[in-house]
């Protein structure tokens, strides 16, 4: 009695002080989501460098980290601040009267005459439509200045959590084999359950960053260099834009160059928005089909209501970082759910009616009675 009362006492004492030292590492979750992400996308490197160097383990975690930097952490510092740059000297354009939206709105509705019938059928309002999306692109601009303005006055923060970031990231990348397998010991759910769920949360983490975020840079970048080429204005925002659409399935980087392009064609640019819908076509929304077999892999990939609904939700929930955390749930869940179902439910239970390929099939039939064959 003595004995089993100082093991509940000590796992009770154990999950209070857990969950303190989570709550005590909160503000620092973002940080330690993408070490653990870079050190997953960087440990094959520094493997084979490991297997040239075998006797440097320290300085070949280095050089793996210092590359890591200078491909990733430098570049997108760069085009972020380039970004925000853009973005608040095109608002302040437009909240001057420098740049009046509603005019150029109106400019394709003159064009493009069709444009109201197509919507009146739709029981849709263009005047209507007009205002939320003015009123939309001012929130956005208007929040993007502040956040500007919190990042300058909070810069040691950021400092601070990327240096934490990059700390953290070279323990990973050198000893990420040892903490796997202390992991595994320590958790008490299995350790093949541990090994499947690590392995699912390696292989979303890999296919989420370095392949959705890849095509969706390569996307954003060939999007803004097209703005570029043709002379529109402010052409890295647009590419950064495009970058993040690109990350959501059924909505894509074509919700910013296609309307671009129709505008284009209501100012008689007729041969700039011909270019830019071939190459929106052609190169832009084609790579998306080329280079994601090739770096994801069909195996992997999530359906895409479910990328769709937990990159939105992530987004919500977590910030910019939510595109790579929020699928990452997604998948752990549709993971957890299938170890359930193969391991707790029964395989001689049928999963569907004797006869039937499906319940709703049944549904689908008049009177919605559900029938059966006999045998």
């Amino acid at each position: 009695m003595q004995e089993k009362l100082e093991r509940r006492s000590f796992i009770f004492t154990l999950l209070l002080v857990t969950v303190a030292f989570v709550l005590l590492l909160q503000p620092f979750f973002t940080a330690i989501f993408w070490a653990c992400a870079v050190a997953l996308i960087f440990h094959p490197l520094y493997r084979y460098l490991l297997h040239r160097f075998p006797k440097w383990p320290n300085l070949t975690a280095l050089l793996t980290l210092l590359l890591c930097l200078i491909v990733v952490v430098i570049p997108v510092l760069l085009v972020a601040s380039s970004f925000v740059s853009e973005a608040v000297d095109l608002y302040q354009r437009v909240q001057s009267g420098e740049i009046n939206l509603g005019a150029k709105v109106e400019q394709v509705r003159a064009a493009f005459p069709g444009i109201n019938a197509a919507l009146e059928r739709f029981g849709l309002d263009f005047d209507g439509i007009k205002e939320r999306l003015l009123g939309g692109l001012m929130t956005a601009g208007s929040l993007i200045a502040k956040n500007a303005l919190a990042l300058g006055q909070n810069t040691l923060n950021f400092f601070v959590s990327l240096g934490l970031m990059l700390y953290l990231t070279f323990f990973l990348i050198r000893d990420g084999n040892a903490l796997v397998a202390l992991l595994i010991r320590a958790l008490p759910l299995g350790d093949e359950r541990e090994k499947l769920l690590l392995a699912k949360f390696a292989e979303v983490t890999r296919a989420t960053i370095k392949g959705n975020l890849v095509v969706a840079v390569t996307q954003g970048a060939l999007g803004g260099m097209i703005f570029w080429a043709l002379g529109l204005p402010a052409p890295l925002l647009w590419g950064v834009v495009m970058t993040v659409l690109s990350l959501l399935p059924a909505v894509g980087a074509a919700i910013i160059w296609f309307p671009a392009a129709l505008y284009l064609y209501s100012t008689g640019e007729a041969v700039k928005a011909t270019v830019l819908m071939i190459f929106g076509v052609l190169v832009i929304s084609l790579v998306d089909n080329i280079l994601r077999p090739i770096l994801v892999g069909r195996d992997t990939k999530l359906p895409d209501y479910i990328v769709l609904f937990s990159t939105v939700g992530g987004l919500i929930m977590f910030g910019i970082s939510g595109f790579a955390i929020g699928p990452l749930l997604a998948a752990l869940f549709m993971a957890f759910w299938e170890i359930f179902m193969r391991e707790f439910i029964s395989r001689d239970e049928p999963l569907l009616p004797p006869g039937d390929q499906s319940p709703l099939d049944d549904l689908s039939k008049p009177g919605g009675s559900t029938q059966t064959s006999g045998d």
